[in-house]
């Protein structure tokens, strides 16, 4: 994977590098407790047309550092990672997390971006006291790979959830549980001027689809769409109509 050194550390990021002239970038940013592998199909089907990266966050994946507590620490390293690996205008792409960590971006660098691709996320992320509470603690709340998918998942991604929890920290969790929980931007949405996608799951039980409803009524220049047959992880249990999704945003 390649990587990149800020303040002595090394962050990873998966890429695709179409084999055409492109005019476009993509950053994806995962959700709590994630890394890049959670846009492996974005990467790779959106990178053939688009240059795209997927960033491991501070202390997730293979990247060095520690797991925030704050949004604003995130949306502050990837204003440091663009600086030094794409260094021009880009669409910033974030999932549950992630989106937090983009909304705020775009409040804070507008200039930098394209446009806002929201995926499974909300102007407000108060999480469960008994998920804290577990993660605190240092242990798993297993209970969550169930949460995150539909009802008729395949096993196999469930699998591999349940296995990303188990070698995950607790801590990198909790921290990440907490960032979410202290985000709030529901009175500051109209200072997002770059234009987005918002993109929800009818059976997101995380972000149900009303969070994405009031992201696309408070955000100035947004779209909606809702993906009927998902959950809170659309992304990997439906990658072709999220990369349509994505693609003709882009197009458009």
């Amino acid at each position: 994977m390649p990587s990149v050194v800020i303040d002595n550390k090394k962050y990873h990021y998966s890429a695709g590098v179409p084999q055409i002239d492109f005019n476009q970038a993509i950053l994806f940013v995962h959700g709590a407790g994630g890394s890049h592998r959670h846009w492996i199909y974005q990467v790779a089907g959106l990178g053939q047309k688009y240059l795209t990266l997927a960033v491991d966050l501070p202390g997730h994946g293979e990247s060095e550092g520690n797991a925030c507590n704050e949004i604003d620490d995130y949306s502050s390293f990837i204003y440091d990672f663009v600086e030094r690996v794409l260094g021009t205008p880009f669409y910033l792409a974030g999932h549950s997390m992630g989106g937090a960590i983009a909304m705020h971006f775009a409040t804070r660098f507008p200039e930098m971006l394209k446009g806002l691709i929201l995926i499974g996320t909300g102007a407000r992320l108060r999480v469960a006291p008994a998920i804290l509470n577990a993660f605190a603690a240092g242990q798993t709340f297993t209970e969550f790979v169930h949460l995150a998918y539909c009802s008729n998942a395949e096993a196999e991604l469930l699998n591999q959830a349940r296995q990303e929890m188990a070698n995950t920290d607790p801590e990198i969790y909790y921290n990440d549980f907490l960032a979410c929980d202290r985000f709030d931007i529901m009175d500051r949405l109209q200072a997002i001027k770059a234009p987005a996608l918002v993109v929800g799951a009818a059976e997101d039980r995380l972000t149900p689809p009303k969070y994405s409803t009031f992201l696309a009524d408070n955000i100035s220049n947004a779209r909606l769409h809702i993906i009927a047959r998902a959950g809170h992880m659309m992304m990997l249990e439906n990658p072709t109509e999220t990369n349509q999704l994505i693609e003709e945003f882009i197009e458009e």
